[in-house]
């Protein structure tokens, strides 16, 4: 098989494998109601994920050198204050990305 016909099939079955599994719940649970513990991790789960996010974000900052995580604290600060106001997770994240490049490039 060419590298060419290899990497069309590769693509295709990788595409084939996300639909199916982006479908499934959809196929699955359109006549009956999901079980308490998929509705629980669904409702969770995001959140779990912007923490465990959070957290990896922060794990390299230099707490005891300068800038001390000035620029992670104020971006935490206003995200969480624009998120609890608007309550639009797609706002949160872009305003936070923009502050914090704009704080490390520009300021710090």
């Amino acid at each position: 098989m060419t590298d060419t016909a290899y990497m069309l099939v590769v693509i295709a079955a990788v595409a084939l494998a996300t639909f199916a599994t982006r479908a499934l719940p959809f196929i699955f649970f359109s006549r009956r109601e999901p079980p308490q513990l998929l509705s629980t991790i669904e409702k969770n789960l995001p959140p779990m994920i912007l923490l465990l996010l959070v957290i990896y974000c922060l794990k390299d900052v230099q707490w005891l050198e300068p800038p001390y995580g000035v620029p992670e604290i104020f971006t935490i600060a206003v995200v969480s204050a624009l998120h609890i106001w608007r309550r639009n997770a797609m706002l949160s994240i872009f305003a936070g990305t923009g502050l914090y490049m704009l704080l490390v490039q520009l300021i710090f």
